[in-house]
C-alpha cells in the first residue's frame, strides 16, 4: 500500500473519529443539505440541545469537516470538503490495494485448478 504524509494519515484519522459518532454525521449531512447555518437552526432540527450542538460541530470543526464563521452575533456554519476528499481518496487507495490483492489471490487459486487438472 502507498505511504501517505504524516499529515494526511493525521487528517484521516480525524476526519473518521469525528464520523464515528451518528449525531456527527448527521450534523454533516445536514449542513450538506441546507448550506450554511447555525448551531441554533441545526438544534431545532435534532433531537439534542444547542450546546450538544456546538460541541459535535467543534469536533467536525477540528477535523476539518466543518468551519465556523462568525455574522454579527452568531456563528454560521458550512461544510469544508478538503479532508472529506482527503479521506475519500484514501479510502480509494486503500480499495485497490485490496482489490488488486484479491486479483492476485484469484489467479493463483485458478492457476492451481488447473495444474489439479
Amino acid at each position: 500500500m502507498t505511504q501517505e504524509p504524516p499529515g494526511a494519515v493525521a487528517t484521516v484519522d480525524s476526519v473518521l473519529a469525528a464520523l464515528a459518532d451518528p449525531m456527527r454525521r448527521r450534523l454533516l449531512d445536514l449542513l450538506a443539505t441546507s448550506g450554511e447555518t447555525t448551531a441554533t437552526a441545526l438544534a431545532g432540527v435534532l433531537p439534542v440541545s444547542r450546546q450538544a450542538v456546538v460541541k459535535h460541530l467543534a469536533v467536525l470543526d477540528a477535523a476539518g469537516l466543518v468551519s465556523g464563521n462568525r455574522v454579527g452575533r452568531e456563528v454560521r456554519y458550512a461544510v469544508c470538503p478538503a479532508a472529506l476528499d482527503a479521506t475519500a481518496q484514501w479510502m480509494s487507495a486503500l480499495v485497490s490495494d485490496w482489490d488488486r490483492r484479491l486479483a492476485a489471490i484469484k489467479q493463483l487459486a485458478e492457476s492451481a485448478e488447473r495444474d489439479v487438472r
